[in-house]
C-alpha cells in the first residue's frame, strides 16, 4: 500500500510539473502577442562570443537566440556553477531571451551503448538548460538505420523522446524535437514516432525542410503535426531559397501559434548585422501579411 501510494505522489508531481512547462507557453506567447524572431546560432553567431552574441541580437532587434554547441560561445555543459550564473546574469541584464540549447544528441542508433550515451548526455545539458536560465533543449532524429526495421527503430526514437521528457519535466524544461534527417525528416515518419510519445513536453521543432512540400503538398504534412509544435520553428534566409515561408506563417498563424521563429541560415554573408536586419524586415513583411 505504501509503495502504491508512493508511485502515485510521484504520478501526480511529474503530472503537474509537466502541466506548468505547458501552461507556461501559453503564458509566454499569449493570443494577442505576435510570434517573435530569433536565431539559432548555426553559421551566424557560430564564431561570436555570448557578449558580442547577445549585443549583436539587441543591435538587429532579434528578441532570442538558440546556443548551438561547439561555437565560440562556449555554453557547454562543462561549465562550472559559477561560469553557468554568469552565462544566466548575461541575458538577464539583457533584452535578449535565452530560449534553450541546441544539440546534435539522437537516438536512432542500433548500438546500446551509443543510445545510453546520448541519453546521458541529454540528461546532463538539460540541468545546464535550467541552470542558465532557458527554457529547453532541441534534439533530433537522424535517420531510420539499415538493417534494422522501421518499426523497431521509430519505437526506440519514442521511447528515448519518452524518458527525457519525464526529466527535463522535472527540470521545468521542453524536449524541442527538431524536424531532421535523410529519412526523419519526412512528416509522416514524424508523425509515426510522435503517435508513441507520451510525454506531454516533448515537443516538434518545424525545420522548413523541402521534404514538407512532398505529396500530398505542405498543408497536408503541416497537418499531419501541428497538433505536436511547441514552442520553436527553424526558418531559412527567406531570399536564399524559395520555401513557402507566407503559407507557412499562414498555417502557423491558423494554427494559433504564437512561438518562436528563429533564423538558422545556411550562408555565410561578409556583413552579417546587415544580413540579420534585412531577414527580419522580411519576416515583419511576412507577418503583415497574414
Amino acid at each position: 500500500m505504501g509503495e502504491k501510494s508512493t508511485e502515485r505522489r510521484e504520478f501526480i508531481k511529474r503530472t503537474l510539473i509537466s502541466g506548468l512547462v505547458l501552461s507556461g507557453l501559453s503564458s509566454w506567447y499569449p493570443k494577442s502577442t505576435p510570434m517573435k524572431f530569433g536565431l539559432v546560432t548555426y553559421l551566424w553567431g557560430k564564431d561570436w562570443a555570448l557578449p558580442e552574441l547577445i549585443a549583436t541580437c539587441e543591435k538587429t532587434g532579434y528578441a532570442g537566440v538558440e546556443l548551438r554547441t561547439e561555437h565560440a560561445h562556449g555554453v557547454e555543459a562543462s561549465l562550472s556553477k559559477k561560469e553557468r550564473r554568469e552565462v544566466r546574469k548575461q541575458f538577464e541584464d539583457s533584452s535578449v531571451t535565452c530560449i534553450g540549447y541546441g544539440s546534435n544528441f539522437e537516438f536512432h542508433s542500433p548500438d546500446p551503448a551509443v543510445l545510453v550515451a546520448n541519453l546521458q548526455q541529454t540528461k546532463t545539458y538539460i540541468q545546464l538548460c535550467q541552470d542558465i536560465g532557458a527554457t529547453g533543449i532541441k534534439v533530433k532524429p537522424n535517420t531510420l538505420p539499415e538493417g534494422v526495421s522501421r518499426e523497431k527503430t521509430i519505437a526506440q526514437i519514442a521511447k528515448s523522446f519518452n524518458e527525457i521528457g519525464a526529466f527535463a519535466a522535472d527540470h521545468g524544461q521542453l524536449i524541442r524535437v527538431e524536424v531532421h534527417g535523410k529519412i526523419t525528416q519526412q512528416l509522416p515518419v514524424m508523425k509515426a514516432i510522435f503517435d508513441q510519445v507520451t510525454s506531454s513536453n516533448v515537443k516538434i521543432c518545424w525545420n522548413s525542410n523541402d521534404t514538407d512540400l512532398m505529396e500530398p503538398g505542405l498543408e497536408a504534412n503541416f497537418a499531419l503535426v501541428q497538433d505536436r509544435l511547441g514552442d520553436t520553428t527553424h526558418v531559412r534566409a527567406f531570399n536564399e531559397n524559395t520555401y513557402p515561408y507566407q503559407q507557412l506563417f499562414r498555417l502557423l498563424d491558423r494554427a494559433g501559434y504564437r512561438g518562436w521563429i528563429l533564423l538558422e541560415a545556411h550562408s555565410n554573408p561578409l556583413d552579417k548585422i546587415a544580413s540579420m536586419i534585412e531577414q527580419k524586415g522580411m519576416v515583419e513583411n511576412f507577418m503583415k501579411k497574414l
